[in-house]
């Protein structure tokens, strides 16, 4: 008998093997996967260098300003107003016209017409008429007795006066005469002004009922410029009744300008006559050089655009120099004015991006070795840009610029 061969047959429920090198692979997979997992999550857990951007501490000169808006003004500028009251003709010139002092015409004032009456002043003005004739009629009445008066009086004087026998007449009678005739005399005199002012304030009630017309000749007054230059504004252009002292327009020379700036009073406690000044944004490249000419002593309060009260100083400066396209600027041009508060040739200066402050001491972060390193310094003087350094750094440090929250001391950083 032939004994069958067990060792190759198996049982259906039997698992099947492939070769070892394959089941290795199957078995390992998942732990591969696994390990790689776990690189991945460590390789991002794992703190990586920030990013900065340094800068350098120099030795070098350094200039604080103050900087603030300001504008262009004409430095004498002249206000024409109505020198009489009257109907002002209509103003021919217009801003930028060239008047030339004592020959350019501005305008003319011409008198008013009478004003037009209402019926109650009307029937006042007709009272008070009637009321002087009946005054005047009472005052001739008046002369004519004072005047048959003076006759009674003279022909008594002249009886006596003819009577020539030494004793007739006594002498106190003689007096009376004489004195009776000159004060009837003078009654007379005194009645016959009476009767011309009673005919004045007649003939000035009838002239208020009157409404004649404008007499132009011999009455007009000519408004000349009493500058030369320019016309800056005119406030009045139309033809209108104007009073004594009515704006009419405005005259200056435009080239002869000067910069006004409002400086916080704080700032321009700093400032001096004779300081330097640059004034930009005025349209050109370069920026213009001045010099301050006057720190006004009296502050003003202002509010600013964030609803801010504040002390402003205004200070004046003159410009050096002007270059030919400057020349263009005119009144109430807008420019930034800098101005130079204090200056040193050779100080330690490092950006002032660099410095923050904790509590009351500045800091900065020094790139050292590829990690940032807290270091405290004492700081003095700024001008927005670059500080200057008392102590704390040295000429060639790098320092780290507007640090982010996440650089601390030690932490590992790279240059962008």
């Amino acid at each position: 008998m032939t004994t069958p061969d067990t060792s190759a047959a198996s049982a259906p429920w039997d698992t099947k093997r492939g070769p070892n090198g394959q089941h290795l692979i199957r078995r390992s997979l998942p732990w591969l996967g696994g390990i790689f997992l776990l690189s991945l999550i460590a390789w991002g857990l794992w703190p990586k260098p920030v990013i900065i951007e340094t800068g350098a501490v120099v030795r070098g000169p350094l200039t604080v300003r103050v900087s603030e808006e300001g504008k262009t003004r004409v430095r004498n500028r002249y206000v024409v107003a109505a020198p009489v009251a009257g109907k002002m003709r209509r103003v021919p010139l217009k801003p930028g016209d060239e008047v030339k002092a004592g020959e350019t015409l501005l305008t003319a004032i011409e008198p008013v017409a009478s004003p037009l009456l209402d019926p109650r002043a009307r029937a006042q003005a007709e009272a008070r008429v009637s009321m002087h004739e009946a005054s005047l009629k009472q005052a001739a009445e008046s002369l004519d007795a004072k005047r048959t008066a003076l006759q009674v009086a003279e022909a008594d004087r002249d009886r006596i006066r003819a009577v020539t026998r030494v004793g007739t007449v006594s002498d106190t009678d003689r007096d009376r005469a004489e004195g009776d005739a000159a004060m009837r005399a003078a009654e007379v005199r005194a009645a016959e002004f009476s009767l011309q002012v009673i005919d004045y304030e007649l003939a000035q009630a009838r002239a208020a009922l009157e409404r004649p017309d404008a007499v132009t000749a011999g009455n007009l007054v000519e408004v000349k410029s009493p500058v030369s230059g320019r016309v800056l504004k005119v406030m009045q252009e139309s033809e209108m009744v104007v009073t004594p002292g009515t704006q009419i327009l405005e005259i200056g020379d435009p080239t002869d300008i000067e910069i006004e700036a409002e400086i916080l009073s704080r700032d321009a406690v700093t400032i001096r006559p004779g300081d330097a000044v640059e004034v930009e944004q005025w349209g050109g490249e370069n920026p213009l050089k001045g010099r301050v000419r006057r720190v006004e002593p009296a502050a003003f309060t202002k509010i600013s655009a964030l609803g801010v009260e504040e002390q402003r100083v205004i200070v004046l400066s003159d410009l050096l120099d002007i270059p030919e396209a400057a020349k263009a600027l005119g009144d109430r041009f807008r420019v930034e004015v800098r101005v130079a508060v204090w200056h040193a040739d050779d100080v330690l200066i490092v950006p002032a991006g660099a410095l923050f402050r904790e509590g009351n001491d500045w800091k900065t972060y020094v790139f050292r070795d590829g990690e940032a390193r807290l270091t405290p310094v004492e700081a003095d003087h700024t001008d927005g840009r670059l500080t200057e350094i008392i102590s704390g750094l040295q000429a060639g440090d790098e320092v780290l610029l507007h640090p982010p929250d996440t650089v601390m001391d030690g932490t590992s950083v790279k240059k962008r």
